[in-house]
């Protein structure tokens, strides 16, 4: 006989297999007895698998992900899921509300896990969220996005010392994987001392939809979740579609504004610039002196401001260093050309060949 999957239990609530229901998590009450909540949707398959989490805005103001989240829940292949799908689209419920980064103590979520309950607000939704969340997953992807008028090429971060959590970064399928040092406090540092492997996602810009980045980080989680055997290749399809090799950098550098200014760059991103490269100029508002930006390092544009205006000393563009660049430009077209694909495939609820 096939084997089923057991029931599990979150914030004792009874999910069965094949069940799939949404959950709200009691954070805390506001000064005007409103209670606010934390939505969890959980997708219990039928056949045993392993038990993924997805989660979105940790910082508030990082909204790309929370739309990731929305549709990934509306592919008619989670019919099919093995394993467990916990998709949390909104962890910072106070700072989603507000549109910034942080929770109302000035705290960073990023920064406190594991939590404690008996710490401060931003400590005690990091221990709920671990309790409830974290605690038995044995995956885990986090969604995040570049800060306000900063924007991230695709990208994952993750911890390649670990061969699996390697394996899941090469699987995402995205032009960029960094060798992330783990921080103090992160959730995907907390993840690593459990044992479980786990991939922070970039992309975009906070408080800014980007379809590139939107598209990128569904087709990653499904290219992941195949991997992992959760969801069917399909039809017709023997083994997954050999993923697009990406840049593996172990080191990245911002350079930085050496005098106030008006900004304008000349480099995308993804571009393969050389030390020494102008990237763009910064000149006062009168017209008068006109500075050059250039590159300290050889490498990829992974990140860049959007705001014009700087002071010196401001981050303006971010570059990954690699021992061999290759070919960028060709690499880059190659990864929109198959996200425009999946794209399509989506839309068209055709998942054959997605």
């Amino acid at each position: 006989m096939p084997i089923r999957q057991k029931p599990i239990q979150i914030d004792q609530q009874t999910i069965l297999p094949g069940q799939r229901l949404t959950l709200d998590l009691a954070l805390t009450k506001l000064y005007t007895h409103s209670t606010i909540r934390m939505p969890v949707h959980v997708i219990h398959g039928k056949k045993p698998g392993p038990r993924l989490f997805i989660c979105a805005a940790i910082h508030g103001d990082e909204i790309n992900g929370v739309e990731i989240v929305r549709r990934l829940l509306k592919l008619r292949m989670l019919k099919r899921l093995r394993g467990t799908l916990t998709a949390v689209p909104v962890v910072n419920v106070h700072g989603f509300i507000h549109q910034t980064r942080y929770l109302p103590d000035r705290r960073d979520l990023n920064r406190s896990f594991p939590g404690s309950s008996e710490g401060s607000l931003t400590a005690r939704m990091a221990k709920l969220f671990v309790d409830h969340i974290v605690k038995d997953a044995t995956h885990g992807i986090d969604l995040h996005t570049g800060a306000v008028h900063r924007a991230n090429l695709p990208q994952i971060r993750a911890n390649l010392a670990d061969p699996e959590t390697e394996a899941l970064a090469n699987v995402f399928g995205v032009p960029v994987v960094i060798n992330a040092a783990l921080r103090d406090g992160s959730l995907r540092g907390y993840a690593a001392e459990c044992g479980i492997p786990m991939l922070l996602y970039e992309g975009g810009e906070g408080l800014r939809f980007d379809e590139l980045s939107i598209h990128a980080g569904l087709r990653g989680i499904v290219q992941v979740m195949r991997y992992l055997e959760m969801l069917p290749v399909g039809h017709g399809m023997k083994k997954l579609r050999k993923p697009l090799k990406p840049f593996r950098a172990n080191t990245s550098t911002w350079v930085r504004a050496s005098q106030s200014g008006v900004l304008s760059i000349t480099v995308p991103l993804g571009a393969q610039v050389e030390s020494g490269q102008v990237l763009g100029f910064i000149n006062d508002p009168f017209g008068e002196a006109e500075v050059p930006v250039t590159a300290k390092e050889t490498g990829i544009v992974i990140g860049r401001t959007h705001l014009p205006l700087v002071n010196e000393g401001d981050a303006l563009v971010h570059i990954a260093r690699f021992a061999k660049s290759g070919a960028v430009a060709e690499r880059m077209d190659i990864f929109a050309e198959r996200v425009e694909a999946f794209t399509i495939c989506t839309r068209k609820k055709l998942f054959k060949d997605c």
